[in-house]
């Protein structure tokens, strides 16, 4: 399912005027389908679909309003644009023709229920001759239809009317899609009711707005990518489509092992408490004093370390907008089509080339396109893949990070994302760059994002040592097996630096770049990440020659 595409039949409506960014967007759904999107008791909308509409207008600055109500209305008022994007739609070729999809934000399930009295139903294949309920437009009606089952089917206005005609009696079977359908019995107490096949269909779910609307559409899609990154889908998806009825609390259980675990542990405990009430007196009013000297120290160490980072962030995205993400994304999305557009037409000219000979397509001989075109396409592809990834890594370094978690880090991965970063900065500094990169380097524990801000820096304090792009910078990895610890060095060869100010390049607002604008906290922050990691930062340096910059780190064990 691709959606964005700017191509069609001859006859397609012409595409919509891109939409006004400050107006509200019109947002269409189902009235009845729980726990997607519903009206709830207080006639608000409600649901999964809504929840996720809401987050990603908030995350794209945008204004919606939700209009909700019967299946079809809502998609023949997408068509006719009454709406502007329709939430919670299945894909379909059918459809496809009619409008855009976005990428599919879930997989909806499709199940078979049936009374615990009727016979069993495993497939789809099996309800041939039976009465079955389904509800009246909605993916299944146009699924089943295709394959020959409409006398067989009996449509409702919404899935809770075709289970509740299940229920009584007036079918033999109901499809519902299987999340929906638990909601349904769950909410309606249709306890006579059980699926009997789960998972028949999987149905592709997601956003959907008129033919040729692929900015709208690219907006979605960008803010649906935004919180998957984040966790904030995660948390929606859970709430929403999670486990439906939660395991009973069984108290005499709880009772049991309060009786066993809990009453002696707090005997324990309350023994515990009593006799550390008389040491937490005695140290009381010093751990106060030092609480709050410790708050203002890590207080000011964050101060630094983000002004440190924006200050190297605004040498790097000069020039970068956040806009570059929706070009991109429509480049990524519609080359793909090209491609399938070109390889379905491929044999149509290669006949022709057969049948009459050489002939000119956009003022080149078709001789010449049938090499060019596959590795235009392809350069195309790879191009805007490589700028959604320099854009991708450029929004993780800015991203502060409070936690400071550490992990097991891939230095090689780090070192390349830093000059990735830097690549801009490299290519004006210098045309001599060399990056060697150790095969099979054991990790390190640390921080990717703080050791990346490390490597960033030492790579632009040699950038800014050059004198003219025809000195060179080199950046190496190796192993030191012997110490345990993995090595990173940065070597330029810049003007140097001068014995007596080589033990003073990581003291606090030491620079010799003042007049420059230089702080003096680059490297002091850098000194203080590494040795937070348990490594090392030395510095070798020949005034006129250049200076070496070395790292070092101890290998997780």
């Amino acid at each position: 399912m691709l959606a964005g595409a700017i191509f069609g039949a001859v006859s397609a409506p012409a595409a919509p005027e891109p939409p006004d960014r400050h107006r509200t967007i019109i947002v269409g759904g189902d009235r009845d389908y729980p726990p997607y999107e519903f009206i709830d008791k207080n006639g608000q909308p409600a649901g999964y679909n809504v929840d996720l509409t809401r987050a990603i207008a908030e995350v794209m600055g945008m204004k919606v309003e939700f209009r909700l109500g019967a299946w079809a209305e809502m998609f023949s008022s997408l068509r006719d644009g009454r709406v502007d994007v329709l939430q919670g739609i299945s894909w379909s070729e059918k459809r496809a023709k009619q409008i855009d999809f976005s990428p599919p934000h879930t997989i909806v399930y499709h199940a078979i229920f049936a009374r615990r009295d009727s016979p069993p139903a495993s497939s789809l294949e099996e309800l041939r001759g039976k009465k079955v309920a389904l509800h009246r437009d909605g993916i299944m009606h146009e699924y089943l239809a295709e394959r020959g089952y409409g006398k067989d089917l009996v449509l409702t206005p919404t899935p809770a009317a075709a289970l509740r005609l299940l229920a009584a009696g007036g079918c033999d079977y109901a499809v519902v899609a299987m999340v929906p359908g638990m909601y349904i019995i769950r909410e309606n107490r249709l306890t006579n009711l059980v699926p009997v096949a789960r998972s028949i269909a999987a149905q592709r779910y997601g956003y959907a707005v008129r033919q040729g609307d692929a900015e709208l559409l690219a907006r979605f899609s960008e803010g649906l990518a935004i919180l998957k990154k984040t966790g904030q889908y995660e948390a929606i998806r859970a709430k929403w489509l999670g486990v439906l009825e939660p395991q009973p609390i069984r108290w005499q259980e709880v009772a049991k092992y309060a009786a066993v675990v809990v009453v002696p542990l707090l005997l324990i405990l309350g023994g515990t408490v009593l006799w550390t009430r008389v040491l937490r007196r005695q140290v009381a009013q010093r751990t106060e004093s030092l609480s709050r000297a410790l708050e203002e120290v890590q207080l000011n160490q964050q101060q630094l370390l983000q002004a440190d980072k924006m200050a190297a962030l605004g040498i790097l995205v000069s020039g970068v907008a956040h806009e570059i993400n929706n070009p991109t994304g429509l480049i990524l999305l519609d080359v793909p089509i090209l491609r399938k557009i070109y390889g379905d037409t491929a044999p149509i000219l290669e006949e022709r080339y057969r049948e009459e000979g050489d002939f000119t397509l956009g003022g080149l001989r078709y001789s010449r396109v049938r090499e060019e075109v596959p590795r235009l396409l392809e350069e195309m592809q790879d191009g805007a893949r490589r700028i959604k990834r320099i854009v991708e890594d450029l929004k993780d370094f800015a991203r502060r990070d409070d936690v400071g978690g550490k992990e097991q880090v891939a230095l090689n991965g780090v070192a390349q994302a830093a000059v990735r970063l830097v690549d801009a900065s490299l290519r004006k500094a210098t045309t001599r760059f060399t990056a060697r990169y150790a095969p099979e380097l054991p990790p390190v524990w640390g921080n990717a994002q703080r050791i990346e801000q490390v490597v960033v820096n030492l790579i632009l304090n040699a950038c800014q040592a050059l004198p003219d792009p025809e000195r060179g910078v080199e950046l190496e990895t190796s192993l030191d097996p012997e110490e345990g610890r993995v090595i990173l060095r940065v070597r330029d060869e810049g003007s140097g630096i001068t014995p007596e100010n080589l033990t003073r390049l990581t003291d606090p607002f030491f620079t010799t770049k003042r007049e420059s604008g230089g702080t003096g906290l680059g490297l002091s922050v850098s000194a203080g990440i590494v040795k937070e990691h348990g490594g090392s930062l030395s510095f070798e340096s020949t005034p006129g020659e250049g200076t070496t910059v070395t790292l070092s780190l101890p290998v997780a064990v």
